[in-house]
């Protein structure tokens, strides 16, 4: 699976998660760039895209993920 490929299938997750059609991520986007996303929204978003990919990942990930570009990094080296 390519980036852009992950970028598209996370694209719909955040939009699900969030419930905003509009939401398109990148390598730079962050909790600050989308309004709803909180801590809570933070654990739903983590456990669909874990669902999505059928990987999971570990507490340090979660808690040192700066922005959706180190995401996806997680994400290739799982998949």
């Amino acid at each position: 699976m390519t980036r852009e490929e992950i970028y598209k299938q996370l694209d719909e997750v955040f939009q699900d998660v969030f419930d905003d059609e509009s939401i398109q991520v990148n390598d730079s986007t962050t909790a600050d760039d989308i309004e709803d996303w909180d801590s809570l929204e933070h654990i739903n978003l983590v456990v669909a895209i874990e669902n999505r990919f059928g990987i999971k990942f570990n507490m340090n990930e979660v808690t040192s993920m700066k922005n959706v570009g180190e995401m996806v990094d997680i994400i290739l080296e799982r998949i």
